[in-house]
């Protein structure tokens, strides 16, 4: 028979040093963004240090609760099947950073498509899987042997339920209005379909986690589930992170945070505008000599023609003259007269 260690504190080693590389991931991703959007609004900047400090906590409480049983109170088997008061902290932080990048992405969903309905459903789901979350550590402190954590099964499906539902609904909104919007320049439609292919990258990957947390949760009493669970929060906030600063290889922009599809337009219209500037004005830097002299080459022969033709002898006596051709005139060798 496994050890309890091996059964719980397993599956929770595993997922603290998913969490701990995810969060290092995090640390890189929020010094570029504020290194390099420096111009973003104020608020956003709140908010991603928010989501940072949120990150923090999250991260320290796992090693904390990962510590005290395996280190303090080490040999003693009955603390191995006791959740504490840090863990418990786990559902509901992960819950909050959840429902904030929703949140986020609901504005970003309000200011790209304006449709309320869709804004409505998305928040209405990022809150109830934080009460879900709120719920879940309130039932962990009651209950909290690991082998009695089904007894709570419905506020855990409550939680990780509405939250996949969330990220597939943000996902399907902002994938039908990108795909509604493309403008048929190839250019711009290329940033468009990478935007699109990053969208459903990143809600993908959450919304898969929670199913496959939840279907760990509800198919084995064993912690399984928490190799899934203990990284989701930082798998929010990389998505969030990756969608901001990916905006610098999109080279669009508003110049506050948001790409859209008139800006992309109104570029593309921009360059292709320039383009034939730049075509007039390599016509027009054309030198006028050569009209000059053909025109006057033109007259030359029409001079020749009106006057009378000598005689084939007289032709014969006459010297032959060389023409040169002299800033734009045309002049006979060896003498000053310009014809």
């Amino acid at each position: 028979m496994p050890s309890p260690a091996a059964l719980t504190y397993g599956p929770i080693f595993v997922g603290v040093v998913f969490n701990i590389l995810l969060y290092g991931i995090m640390i890189t991703q929020t010094f570029l963004y504020f290194t390099v959007y420096k111009k973003d609004r104020l608020w956003m900047k709140l908010f991603v240090a928010l989501l940072f400090i949120c990150d923090t906590v999250n991260c320290a409480f796992d090693i904390t609760f990962l510590y005290v049983p395996l280190v303090n109170n080490f040999g003693n088997p009955s603390s191995l099947m006791y959740a504490s008061w840090v863990f418990a902290t786990d559902p509901v932080m992960t819950a909050l950073i959840g429902s904030l990048t929703q949140c986020f992405f609901a504005w970003r969903v309000n200011v790209l498509t304006h449709s309320i309905p869709a804004v409505i459903f998305i928040t209405f789901c990022a809150l109830t899987q934080l009460c879900g979350g709120l719920g879940t550590s309130i039932a962990v402190g009651m209950i909290p042997e690991f082998v009695h954590f089904q007894k709570f099964e419905i506020i855990v499906i409550v939680w990780l339920a509405f939250s996949a539902v969330a990220d597939c609904a943000i996902t399907i909104a902002l994938v039908w209005h990108l795909r509604k919007h493309k403008t048929g320049f190839a250019a711009t439609d290329d940033i468009v379909n990478r935007i699109i292919r990053l969208t459903v990258q990143t809600g993908l990957i959450t919304a898969l986690c929670a199913v496959i947390d939840l279907v760990l949760f509800l198919a084995t009493p064993s912690g399984l589930h928490l190799v899934f669970n203990l990284p989701l929060s930082k798998l929010y906030t990389n998505s969030l992170m990756s969608s901001l600063n990916s905006r610098a290889g999109w080279r669009y922009g508003t110049g506050n945070g948001e790409t859209t599809t008139d800006d992309m337009t109104r570029t593309d219209r921009n360059k292709h505008m320039n383009a034939r500037g730049e075509t007039s004005r390599r016509v027009s830097m054309m030198t006028p000599n050569q009209v000059y002299i053909d025109v006057e080459s033109h007259e030359m022969v029409d001079v020749l023609d009106s006057k009378a033709r000598p005689s084939e002898s007289g032709m014969d006596d006459m010297p032959n003259r060389l023409y040169s051709e002299k800033g734009g005139k045309l002049s006979v060798a060896g003498t000053s007269d310009s014809l």
